[in-house]
């Protein structure tokens, strides 16, 4: 799996980035959606790697995904930051038009 940052987003994130969260987590968010495969990938900071967790190919971040989480994403993506939101997409299409910062730095409960 890799993720390929435009270079807006690769500002943005080395603006909000945290000493104690380096990490960018890629997330299946499905709070609020109500069942486990209603959601939308989306990506959270992050503390720490986990026994589950592997790597995604970033040569700007560090950036992680749950094992179980990985169906919900492609195996080529991009981050773009535009108008004060992230945008999540693929060759395919758009995984998720609107990532607010907000929700990127409340951290990832997997």
């Amino acid at each position: 799996m890799k993720l390929v940052l435009t270079e807006e987003a690769k500002q943005q994130l080395t603006y909000m980035k945290e000493e104690e969260r380096p990490l960018i987590r890629l997330f299946y968010d499905t709070e609020g959606c109500g069942c486990g495969v209603n959601g939308l990938p989306t990506i959270r900071l992050d503390y720490e790697k986990r026994d589950t967790d592997e790597n995604v190919e970033n040569e700007d971040f560090h950036v992680i995904i749950d094992q179980q989480q990985a169906v919900f994403f492609r195996k080529e993506m991009k981050l773009d930051f535009k108008k004060g939101l992230f945008r999540l997409s693929s060759p395919e299409g758009v995984l998720n038009p609107i990532i607010p910062i907000r929700d990127v730095r409340e951290g990832a409960t997997v």
